[in-house]
């Protein structure tokens, strides 16, 4: 069974979304341990404040603790892939971590880090949509390599 993360530059707090990706999640933990972590701090919260490199450089120093196993970061000029192409990754990874950034999105430090980087979509979205997508697509992959009829 993949252990999964997901590591998001997000406020806490309950709104729209959080009954949607509660399902996912629940979804998603019959096929692998799932993990799903918002991080913001003071130091995010200041760096925002103060601008783009300051607030990246924030992201970066927040989210390069957690870049464990097969790291994946989610950027709009990432590569793009299929569900089917997507669900390899569980096929081929024991465990791997998904990275949201922050308004801003990552300096190029942390992309260089990564094990990939990838879209979504080139559409650009809200981090709380992104997130429900990509928990969406992290089920819909497992079920495909699961052969569960989801996909269809």
């Amino acid at each position: 069974m993949p252990k999964v993360a997901i590591y998001s530059i997000l406020k806490k707090g309950k709104d729209e979304f959080d009954q949607i990706n509660s399902n996912y999640l629940k979804l998603i933990s019959r096929y692998a341990d799932i993990k799903d972590e918002m991080i913001f701090n003071k130091q995010i919260d200041k760096a925002q404040k103060e601008g783009e490199q300051s607030a990246k450089a924030a992201y970066t120093d927040a989210l390069a603790p957690h870049m464990k196993g097969f790291s994946i970061i989610l950027d709009p000029a990432g590569k793009e892939m299929t569900s089917e192409a997507f669900s390899t990754i569980f096929e081929k990874e024991d465990h791997i971590a998904f990275f949201i950034g922050g308004a801003y999105g990552f300096d190029e430090t942390i992309k260089r880090k990564a094990d990939m980087v990838m879209t979504l979509s080139r559409l650009t979205m809200s981090h709380k949509l992104a997130r429900s997508v990509l928990l969406e697509q992290i089920y819909r992959g497992l079920t495909i390599i699961n052969n569960h009829p989801y996909h269809k």
